[in-house]
Order: C-alpha cells, then structure tokens, then sequence
C-alpha cells in the first residue's frame, strides 16, 4: 500500500463487520466532530463483510470533514485464520474473530505509520483525540487507561487470582490504545501467551484483551480514565469524560436503554443513519425484509 503518513497525519484504527457500520460510522463522526484536525484524521476501517451501501455510507466522513478512509478487507487478508487457531474460540458474549485483530494491528497498516490510535466501534468521542496521538509514551508501547473491573479479569470464582495475574497490577481495557507501532511490532503476542500459559490457560482467557494484558504486564503507559469511561450512565455526566465507552448492555442505539449521552449519541450518528440502522436491526432479528426498502 502507498505510503499514507504524511506529516500532519493521525491514525486511527477501528474494526468492525457489516452489522456494526453505524456505530463505526458514529466513532469517527465524532473524532471528526471535535477536532481542529479533522483533515488531518486517516481512518483505518479494518472490516468483515462490509457492503457497497455501507461503505457509500461511511463515506459521508469525508464529505463532511475532509478526513481519510482506508478500508482492509479481513476475510481477503487472511489475518484471522491460521493465526488465532490456537486461541479461545468466539462464542455468545464475542461472537466474532474480529477481536483478535488489535493482536495483528500492526502487521495491517502500512509500514510507515508509526504511532497509531485504536478505537473500539462503541465509543463517542468528546474530547480532541490529537491530543492523546502527541503522547510522550517514553519507553512503552503503548498506553491505555485502566480497567475498572480489573480485579475481576485477574481472578476467577470467589475472586481467587489467576496464575498469570497479580491483582496488585493494574489492567487495561483494550478499547483505546495508543500505540508505537515499532515497538507493539517487535512482540509477537501469539507465540508469547501460547508460550507462557498452557493450553487449558488460554482456552480461558478472556479473548485480545486478556492476550495483551499478560504480555504487556506492567508495560504500558496510564492514561487518565476519562479517556475511557466504560458503561457509562446519566450520572456520568456530570464527569464531563473526554471519550465515553459503551460497554456492557447499555447500548445507545438500543430503544430501550438508557446510557450516557443518549440523545446526544443518536444525533452524532445523525437521525438518517439512526433510524434505518434501526430497521436494518430489526429486520435482521425479525426476518422482515420489508423494513429494509
């Protein structure tokens, strides 16, 4: 691929299949939307299935704000295959291989971008992201902001800590990374785990983000947690976070939940995309192809 790191450039990379399209659409829509720099954003849309319509649709970004979309077809590049053979198969909370992809991150931009953003798909931005990009990261490879459920993660039942964890170390979500991506090259994290834990370890982990934490244990750069405000909440609010994250089941496309920033998150995907994202989903669920003209 052309060389695509210009000067000015800010990387951005999100993953995401066919379904999950408004929600990337909104992820950089709102990067984009709270920038000065919103030209200066190169999005790296790392995709499975990703429809013609859609990819119409994500072109909006451009229209709007002068931004750059990249598109990697992840079925075409083979990264998810023989390389994650070895690791927890997908089942009904991750129901997609895609999340192995932040392993691979750096095998799939071109050679010349040497600081990355990785962003989950479920993610609003209110704060300008350049900001994070500039990061002096120093000697680690990356930085993330810590995860408020870490002791969870790190234990098992009745709390009891794992082997390869220790719950007086912190543990990072993997929803927003910034990356040096000479550095998060250098380690191939697949051939790590396999090697430090044993086959009946990694069928328990919990997928890339667990993956990282114990090859990058103790190895990366804190972050302020308002980058990263999971499962957030009305009452979150008043926090005023720079980026919120959508975890758990309060999702803000979802009619009858109640997250942070709701209303606020239905206008950033725009009422167009809202609304037939809705009847895509509900055709989906109901077979009413109807829905879908």
């Amino acid at each position: 691929m052309a060389s695509t790191a210009g000067s000015g450039a800010i990387h951005v990379a999100l993953t995401f299949d066919d379904k999950y399209w408004a929600p990337a659409y909104t992820t950089m829509r709102s990067i984009c939307m709270v920038s000065r720099r919103a030209k200066d954003f190169v999005f790296h849309c790392m995709h499975v299935g990703l429809s013609d319509r859609h990819k119409a649709d994500l072109a909006a970004i451009t229209a709007e704000f002068g931004a750059t979309l990249l598109y990697y077809d992840l079925d075409a590049l083979g990264i998810l295959k023989d390389r994650i053979a070895k690791l927890p198969r997908v089942g009904m909370h991750i129901n997609t291989p895609i999340v192995y992809t932040r392993l691979f991150l750096t095998d799939i931009v071109p050679r010349d971008v040497e600081r990355l953003i990785f962003i989950d798909s479920d993610m609003m931005v209110r704060a300008d992201i350049a900001e994070l990009y500039e990061l002096d990261l120093g000697n680690y490879p990356f930085a993330a902001a810590s995860d408020p459920y870490r002791t969870g993660f790190q234990t098992g039942r009745d709390l009891k800590p794992k082997r390869y964890y220790s719950t007086t170390d912190l543990f990072f979500n993997a929803g927003l990374l910034v990356i040096d991506t000479r550095k998060m090259a250098a380690i191939d994290c697949v051939a790590t785990i396999t090697k430090m834990l044993t086959p009946e370890e990694v069928a328990g982990l919990y997928y890339d983000q667990d993956i990282l934490n114990i090859v990058f244990r103790n190895n990366w750069y804190v972050f302020d947690k308002l980058w990263n405000l999971q499962n957030p909440l009305p009452a979150h609010e008043v926090l005023d976070p720079y980026v919120v994250h959508y975890t758990g089941i309060h999702k803000p496309w979802l009619l009858f939940k109640k997250p942070a920033f709701k209303r606020m998150y239905r206008h950033m995907m725009t009422n167009a995309y809202y609304y037939r994202y809705l009847r895509e989903r509900l055709a989906r669920r109901f077979g009413l192809s109807g829905l879908l003209r």
